[in-house]
């Protein structure tokens, strides 16, 4: 009997452990929400995403707002993931094999060369920059961490587009698309870029010469796991006529070779 009565006790002990918060779990719902909208929403469309009447997502959203986890836009009045929610998520990248392995090598690398590294992560809106060593000159262009880059107007992007599964660069394709970040004027031009993609497949390497932003350039190459997969690209950033884009120059060879070098690694601990 005692030993029943025990059990039983703890059964219930353990049920209201595990009883949650309702209110943490339906703010949970709107962040999910944004998370599938990939877009910043307006009040009615998110609250119909999360299943809520507006007055109570409205409720909800002010408190979020305050946390930091989802902020307004004052001019469009639309919600989108706020700082917080953005220094969760670089947390939880800091946790990936890919990121902890490329860091030192990034670090050393912007050291070697004397120009800034960029470490960047598939994100659901498109290439994003996840790591800034910064060095050399002051560059004027307006990158920082969680910048995303557009698919065709850089190198980042275009390398993105080239190693990753298809149906990965649909996903981010459609949303940059939507935002206007990324669009062919005809079907000629969309065929050119394909033929680009598989240049860049053949040499592991692509350069962006006064693009996105006139007087800054880029080189960028793929880092692959030991499946051969794509899980983050090294990108190199300085001033045009300062940085040697040639693929075949001294910061293409040091580029290749911390990717190669960050690729061993993984594959060392898979």
């Amino acid at each position: 009997m005692k030993n029943s009565a025990a059990g039983e006790a703890g059964g219930k002990q353990k049920e209201k452990a595990q009883r949650g918060v309702q209110s943490a779990e339906v703010s949970g719902r709107l962040l999910h929400a944004l998370v599938r909208a990939r877009e910043p929403l307006a009040l009615t469309d998110l609250a119909e995403s999360a299943e809520l009447a507006s007055a109570q997502a409205h409720t909800y959203l002010v408190s979020l707002t305050r946390l930091g986890l989802i902020k307004r836009d004052e001019l469009s009045g639309r919600y989108e993931p706020g700082p917080l929610s953005l220094r969760l998520g670089l947390l939880h990248l800091e946790h990936q094999p890919v990121y902890r392995a490329a860091v030192p090598h990034a670090a050393a690398l912007a050291k070697a060369i004397g120009h800034t590294v960029a470490i960047c992560i598939a994100g659901p809106r498109g290439p994003t920059i996840v790591r800034y060593e910064r060095s050399g000159f002051p560059l004027h262009v307006n990158l920082h961490v969680g910048t995303v880059m557009s698919l065709t107007k850089t190198a980042t992007g275009r390398v993105f587009c080239a190693f990753l599964p298809a149906e990965r660069v649909q996903a981010m394709w459609a949303t940059q698309t939507k935002r206007a970040l990324d669009a062919f004027a005809s079907a000629d031009e969309q065929r050119v870029f394909e033929a680009t993609l598989g240049e860049i497949r053949k040499r592991g390497i692509e350069r962006a010469v006064d693009a996105p932003s006139p007087g800054a350039s880029s080189l960028s190459v793929p880092v692959l796991d030991a499946n051969g997969e794509l899980g983050a690209a090294l990108t190199v950033i300085g001033s045009s006529g300062a940085l040697d884009v040639a693929f075949d120059g001294s910061i293409a060879r040091a580029m290749r070779a911390a990717s190669d070098a960050i690729g061993r690694e993984l594959a060392s601990t898979s």
